[in-house]
């Protein structure tokens, strides 16, 4: 069995003060992927006994930025897509393992009046030809915050949320796509009609009490690993962040 984990922190220095340390160690998972650490080298002195951990910072401090602890030494590791405009803001981290790749990702977030989604396309048609040309090699596990409910079952109120970024009909498609290009959604893949099911809740109207939320947090696999997945979870009983963890056993 091998467990892993994923979680956008929003602030890994600010979720260390609430319980992170406790919560890490009670997952128990081989691996660990962090988005939004939102820190540079050396601010934070952060270990666990039996991990090695690799991270990706972005230039513009406070920003983005990624992690991952792993249990496993890898056979390499790799920041970044190896595409110029895509690889200052610390969103990927791969791990490649002797059997398959780990990729831990922060895609970026369209924005309010989507003035970002333009720059989000290229980001997708560039992403997931870099995870198909790692899954010609070995098959992946991609996980993090991917910033898009895709299916009206991922969110509390699709109908007032058509145009709002994570939810607009450009990003659906491109995960479609994704999805079409050979890999599977794990939450869905075991719970295809489960509802009301969130890892992002507004920290505005009491989002998270009343569970008005999103599903953006996902693990995806390459399709022959799917008849692999043993359980695929949202740990929505653990707080500290506007995220709660997500989790695959495989």
């Amino acid at each position: 069995m091998m467990k892993y984990v994923s979680w956008n922190v929003n602030g890994l220095r600010a979720v260390v003060g609430k319980n992170f340390c406790e919560t890490f160690n009670a997952l128990d998972a081989d691996f660990v992927c962090l988005q939004e650490t939102k820190m540079q080298a050396g601010q934070l002195d952060l270990s666990f006994p039996g991990y090695q951990a690799y991270w990706n910072y972005a230039e513009k401090k406070g920003y983005s930025g990624t992690a991952v602890f792993t249990r496993q030494t890898p056979v390499a590791v790799t920041y970044g897509m190896g595409i110029a405009e895509h690889d200052h803001e610390g969103r990927i981290i791969t791990l490649e393992m002797a059997d398959h790749y780990l990729v831990c990702v922060y895609t970026p977030n369209s924005q309010d009046g989507l003035r970002r989604l333009d720059y989000r396309m290229q980001w997708e048609d560039d992403f997931r030809a870099y995870l198909i040309g790692l899954d010609r090699r070995k098959p992946v596990v991609v996980c993090g915050d991917m910033n898009v409910a895709h299916q009206e079952i991922d969110l509390k109120n699709p109908a007032t949320n058509r145009r709002n970024a994570g939810f607009t009909d450009e990003e659906r498609g491109k995960m479609t796509m994704l999805l079409g290009s050979g890999f599977v959604d794990s939450f869905r893949h075991l719970h295809p009609d489960a509802r009301d099911r969130y890892s992002w809740w507004s920290y505005r109207f009491h989002a998270r009490e009343k569970n008005v939320g999103w599903r953006i947090d996902y693990f995806l696999v390459s399709e022959r690993l799917a008849p692999s997945i043993v359980a695929a979870d949202i740990h929505d009983d653990i707080m500290g962040s506007d995220h709660c963890p997500v989790s695959l056993t495989m």
